[in-house]
């Protein structure tokens, strides 16, 4: 099985791109959605660590985003009781595919969280700067501040695209996408 790693910056249209792979894809946004909304435990430890703001269950993630806004260091604590039970479930994902030919982690701090050693290759998703505000600007949830947060745990982009197998540029069109990732898929096959 191939593993794919996604790397891009905020907004970048990682998840698009991974979608476009056709393959099953972990996406690690999506799992702390499902944590925040069914992990009783999870919802307990955060109780415990940010009590004057993780206050309902299903957790709001309106609660966090205040309590990271108040605070940047809850991001540290939340980090430290979410991301282990992110990486058990993208273990298990892992498993529950073993039998694809390719399957797709689209994890935003793949790298920061050294987890390159679970893929075979890393895709680096590039797109213009205005374009990934336009992209960000369309979440609900969009907050410049909570961008600004995150994007100083994130290492360089730079970096990011240094270590990356492929480059992979994203104009938000859904045919292009498509074709660029097919040509990737091509020569990730080949290698």
């Amino acid at each position: 099985m191939i593993k794919i790693g996604i790397l891009g910056d905020i907004g970048s249209g990682k998840s698009f791109i991974s979608k476009q792979f056709g393959y099953p894809v972990f996406n690690a946004d999506n799992e702390v959605n499902k944590i925040y909304k069914n992990d009783r435990k999870c919802f307990l430890k955060l109780k415990k660590a940010i009590p004057i703001y993780i206050t309902t269950f299903p957790i709001n993630k309106k609660e966090i985003s205040k309590s990271i806004l108040s605070n940047p260091r809850n991001l540290k604590t939340l980090i430290k009781i979410v991301h282990p039970i992110i990486r058990k479930n993208m273990e298990k994902f892992i498993y529950k595919n073993k039998n694809n030919k390719m399957i797709v982690l689209d994890i935003p701090l793949l790298l920061e969280n050294k987890l390159e050693k679970k893929v075979n290759f890393l895709v680096y998703v590039d797109a213009e700067k205005n374009k990934k505000l336009k992209n960000l600007k369309k979440r609900k949830s969009y907050n410049s501040k909570m961008i600004k947060i995150f994007k100083k745990l994130q290492l360089p982009l730079k970096f990011k695209r240094n270590k990356a197998d492929f480059i992979i540029k994203n104009n938000f069109k859904s045919k292009t996408a498509k074709k660029n990732v097919k040509l990737l898929k091509k020569s990730i096959f080949k290698k």
